[in-house]
């Protein structure tokens, strides 16, 4: 199965919103080491279908340039 990772940046603003999430939604601080965990779980299971789907929607929208070509570049002869 694929790791999908994040960078240093980006998991530090998450953590950051998570924290705020709980504080804010839940009244309910959370730790550090939970919102490891919580991000984790969102990578590991969330992760694959979002990646997965990004996919799908790129080649949707190559495969519409592509069927587009002709019309673009055809040049009567």
């Amino acid at each position: 199965m694929m790791q999908i990772s994040l960078s240093e940046d980006r998991r530090a603003e998450f953590l950051r919103e998570l924290g705020a999430l709980f504080a804010d939604e839940f009244d309910e601080p959370i730790s550090e080491f939970r919102a490891e965990a919580v991000l984790a779980l969102f990578l590991k299971t969330l992760g694959p279908a979002v990646y997965n789907q990004a996919v799908q929607d790129v080649r949707a929208h190559l495969q519409l340039k592509l069927d587009d070509l002709d019309g673009e570049v055809y040049a009567d002869g």
